[in-house]
């Protein structure tokens, strides 16, 4: 018997993978041809979209999740990104399911603290 997760589960699961650093768990949860844009870059397909998680995820201390809302195969997760680098940077993402899989992701934050911080650690 096989369990579809919903929308909701998907992007809980998604956060926590990603904040442990499990990238095989999330690579299960990306669409093939999952579609990423955000302010520090744009990503298509699974290997684009892990390589860009897994770049963040080196500075990666957690993620503070503030809220979540769920509507059918949508989801907004608003959190606070904390990083080696850089204060606590407020983010919005929001998350498209289809078949299953998160295929859509867009991202919004302020990037200027983040960039600071890798310009002043490079």
């Amino acid at each position: 018997m096989t369990t579809t997760k919903t929308a909701r589960e998907l992007a809980e699961t998604y956060f926590t993978a990603w904040e442990a650093g499990d990238f095989e768990t999330l690579r299960g949860l990306l669409a093939a041809d999952v579609d990423f844009v955000g302010p520090m870059g744009t990503a298509s397909g699974t290997e684009e979209a892990l390589a860009g998680l897994k770049g963040l995820g080196q500075v990666l201390e957690k993620i503070d999740v503030r809220t979540r809302v769920a509507e059918g195969d949508e989801v907004i997760t608003w959190f606070d990104l904390h990083t080696t680098v850089a204060p606590p940077t407020p983010t919005a993402n929001w998350m498209r399911v289809e078949d299953g899989r998160i295929a859509r992701i867009r991202v919004t934050f302020d990037p200027r603290e983040l960039l600071a911080g890798f310009e002043s650690a490079s």
